[in-house]
């Protein structure tokens, strides 16, 4: 049990500063796969190949997201057991969460790739962009099963309270993905298809060495023949913890989705420009994520332990955490926004540039409200309710749907660029008031 954490004693800033920077560093890594494959694309293949894998970023967000999110909810009862020392019962977890998964993967891969095609149809993809867009996201989602394998098999460690095995073999990946890229796409010459592939094979190996890593190193998930027999009972809780958190991420992406299509129609460069500017964003925004994937592990040991003093003290360490880093990140990227997004595409494209700069700076302006959707959110998720992660997803849905369907049609470009900041804003005046609901049922609940 060297490789665990126990989250349930200790001082809550110093174990959400210790937990977090492994996934800090685990999510950067991940956001390799994507960057590596749009710079290379970019200044390889140019603007309209760019653009082609901009274009799916939506949908792909939609599907995959899913994926992570029910991968997530499957771990909080993995905690909830390592919280309460119920060695036996996590491993009935663990082995069901791996049957589901497998179900889960098989199912989904079948039904996306099938569609994709007609979606991108749906989504009014440009023309002079469609076939890139097609090629690339098809590879993507046939790699749903290697999406699966990584983060259920992670999800699964970082439940333990070890967040920094997962990122060592993602970081190896990383490196390995980069590679890949450039000998698929320069040597093979297989266009945007290679960077699909490399980005797939990456994540596949990733999840295998996590695989290995958990039969060798964990006694404790060492799981007999009795344990691996299918409970019904424990399917439920983990669909009814995995399915609200996966419907989060595509209920949210629906409004992504409606963006997607309303800036689509703003022409190839406008998507270029999201695109580029969307992949620094994302390499910015993945502290919010460390940060909520660590309250959700955080949030579930301790309601596992009980110890629900620890929750408020937890939360507000983790949002003056989030405060700091939003102030940084805005400064960084105000002067320097530019500059990052020219990584993707060549200097002459000044248009793009300035755009890409310009939804950076208004984006980055509002990530405190994002900082406070993320940890709240997963705060939420941890103790047990992930069914409000769906009704969180509905607002930033609508607040998305709104951009897509006024902002944009009406002031174009800078509509897109303040999409997002008003999605936060909407799913944190129901995250806030949500928090407090579910702290006080707790409190009922264990009679605290």
């Amino acid at each position: 049990m060297e490789s665990t954490k126990d989250m349930t004693v200790g001082s809550p800033m110093k174990l959400i500063l210790g937990f977090s920077l492994p996934l800090l560093f685990g999510f950067l890594f991940q956001q390799f796969y994507s960057v590596v494959d749009t710079i290379i694309v970019g200044r390889i293949l140019g603007v309209n190949a760019l653009a082609g894998v901009g274009a799916t970023g939506s949908i792909n967000f939609m599907i995959i997201g899913f994926c992570m999110g029910v991968c997530s909810g499957f771990a909080i009862p993995v905690a909830h057991k390592f919280g309460a020392k119920d060695y036996s019962g996590m491993r009935q977890f663990v082995a069901n969460c791996a049957w589901l998964a497998l179900v889960f993967s098989v199912v989904m891969t079948v039904i996306v790739v099938a569609l994709c095609r007609n979606i991108l149809t749906w989504m009014k993809t440009p023309a002079d962009i469609f076939e890139d867009a097609y090629i690339y996201i098809v590879i993507i989602f046939l790699g749903i099963p290697a999406t699966y394998l990584y983060n259920i098999l992670s999800g699964i460690i970082r439940s333990m309270g070890d967040s920094k095995t997962p990122l060592y073999f993602l970081t190896l990946s990383s490196f390995l993905n980069i590679g890949l890229d450039l000998l698929c796409i320069i040597n093979f010459q297989m266009g945007v298809a290679g960077a699909a592939v490399a980005t797939v094979v990456s994540q596949l190996i990733s999840g295998i060495l996590c695989l290995f890593y958990m039969m060798k190193k964990f006694e404790i998930l060492h799981i007999t023949k009795e344990e691996w027999k299918i409970n019904l009972s424990h399917m439920r809780v983990l669909c009814g913890m995995g399915i609200p958190m996966g419907l989060q991420y595509s209920i949210t992406a629906i409004g992504s989705v409606i963006l997607q299509t309303a800036v689509n129609t703003l022409g190839s460069l406008a998507v270029a420009s999201v695109t580029a500017g969307n992949k620094v964003g994302m390499f910015f925004c993945c502290a919010f994520d460390a940060m909520g994937s660590t309250m959700a592990t955080y949030g579930g040991q301790n309601v596992g332990a009980k110890k629900l003093d620890r929750l408020g003290q937890g939360l507000k360490s983790c949002i003056l955490l989030g405060v700091i880093y939003s102030v940084i990140a805005f400064v960084v990227l105000f002067i320097f926004g530019e500059n990052l997004a020219a990584l993707f595409v060549d200097s002459g494209e000044k248009q793009l540039l300035h755009d890409a700069r310009l939804l950076l700076i208004v984006s980055s302006s509002f990530y405190i409200p994002l900082a406070l959707v993320n940890i709240i959110r997963f705060m939420i998720q941890g103790m047990g309710f992930s069914t409000f992660a769906i009704l969180a997803g509905v607002f930033e849905m609508i607040a998305r749907t709104l951009a897509g369907l006024v902002l944009v049609p009406k002031f174009g470009f800078i509509g897109a660029c303040f999409a997002s900041p008003l999605a936060w804003v909407f799913a944190d005046a129901f995250l806030i008031p949500a928090y407090i609901h579910v702290r006080r049922k707790l409190q009922k609940m264990m009679g605290d």
